[in-house]
């Protein structure tokens, strides 16, 4: 018998660029410095803390907002970090990973026909999870080139129909980090509205050249309308156990986890036990800007010795660069001809945009190993010569 009939619910949503690089990057036993995971592993005392809390018998369903040593912990971290007071009773809720938590975060929130504004170039969950709740994307460009915010848009953009604004900083794809002038532009913005705030923040723990995150949480007026996001597996170096969690006032938590409990109920017990944990040492995350910087500028030093043009990279683990100098092809191309002839897996920065922008600029991953790095960094300085 034929298959029913079926409408999409994403009927423009096909097989990501990072499914399609990475599988090329296989075929064509290349480096793959495309799709963002590191290549080395994590802390062995981590795995042997999930270890000892499996035996412990820690393996039950564990309370739907997550274990209550690992919300208290979270609470600590964030008060510690940005001064902010969150209540691991009522204002922090453990999720199965970032992308979860934005997700959830918009079914408590957005309705059908509501406004929600995205920065161009974005992760490419943000879309399809505001079309899932009803909502109508509104896309507002990063300024090109720069890629910081255009404040002038995106007050254009505010409309009141406006429900909710997504932000990501440090910034992936494009590695750049929201300053707090700029942290109050957007505070200021938002004050005379109901609009709220999605602050995407899992790279929090990547900050270079002594900068210090800027998180939503800081600011009294972001924190009062934000669901503020975050991730242990980038965190940890363990993006394979999906953990995360979001901090929101109260009132925005309580509609999060009406949703969350229907959506994954809870997360993994004897891993939440783990990180809680670990997390009594801030030093592993602490010192993470310190390890990625010196990742960063390695691969920043082999690239200078190639043609390829530097972008800024202020955080992540991810380096931008523009291309035009090796060749015309378009980014898409450029990728595929580079993963193929060079052995090289990048991503296209318009891989990121609605309307597939172009302007020859690629990014790299470089939570790699040293060896993977300079693999990498010797077959890219080949490029032309």
């Amino acid at each position: 018998m034929p298959c029913p009939t079926l409408i999409s619910r994403l009927p423009n949503v096909g097989t990501t660029i990072f499914t399609v690089m990475s599988a090329l990057a296989s075929e064509k036993n290349a480096v793959n410095l495309g799709q963002g995971f590191p290549d080395f592993a994590c802390d062995p005392q981590l795995v042997d803390a999930v270890t000892h809390a499996m035996q412990q018998g820690l393996n039950q369903y564990p309370p739907m907002a997550g274990v209550p040593v690992l919300r208290e912990a979270v609470a600590t971290k964030l008060k510690a970090l940005y001064a902010r007071d969150y209540s691991a009773a009522s204002e922090i809720t453990i999720t199965a990973g970032a992308t979860q938590a934005i997700l959830t975060s918009i079914l408590a929130v957005v309705h059908p026909g509501d406004e929600v504004i995205v920065l161009e170039p974005c992760y490419d969950s943000y879309v399809p999870n505001i079309e899932l709740a009803g909502g109508v994307v509104v896309r507002v460009p990063l300024k090109p080139g720069t890629f910081r915010p255009d404040f002038e848009r995106i007050a254009a953009a505010l409309t009141p129909r406006t429900r909710a604004i997504l932000i990501n900083s440090p910034h992936n794809p494009s590695g750049t980090t929201w300053t707090a002038q700029e942290m109050q532009q957007l505070e200021a913005l938002l004050a005379p509205t109901d609009v709220l705030l999605i602050s995407d923040e899992v790279y929090e723990h990547m900050v270079f050249d002594g900068q210090v995150h800027q998180s939503a949480a800081r600011f009294a007026g972001l924190a009062e309308r934000a669901f503020v996001i975050s991730s242990f597996g980038k965190t940890y170096h363990v993006t394979g156990w999906k953990v995360g969690y979001v901090a929101a006032p109260a009132a925005l938590m309580a509609e999060f986890r009406k949703v969350h409990q229907f959506n994954v109920f809870t997360v993994n017990t004897p891993v939440q036990y783990a990180l809680a944990h670990y997390m009594a040492d801030p030093a592993p995350y602490l010192g993470l800007s310190d390890f990625y910087q010196q990742k960063r500028d390695l691969f920043r030093a082999g690239l200078a010795n190639t043609r390829f043009k530097l972008l800024p990279c202020e955080g992540t683990y991810f380096q931008s660069v523009e291309t035009s100098a090796i060749n015309d092809l378009p980014e898409a191309d450029f990728c595929k001809w580079l993963t193929s002839e060079v052995g090289v897996a990048a991503i296209p920065l318009s891989a990121f945009y609605g309307d597939g922008f172009d302007q020859r600029v690629v990014r790299f991953c470089f939570a790699k190993k040293t060896e993977t790095l300079e693999l990498a960094l010797e077959k890219l300085q080949a490029i032309g010569c």
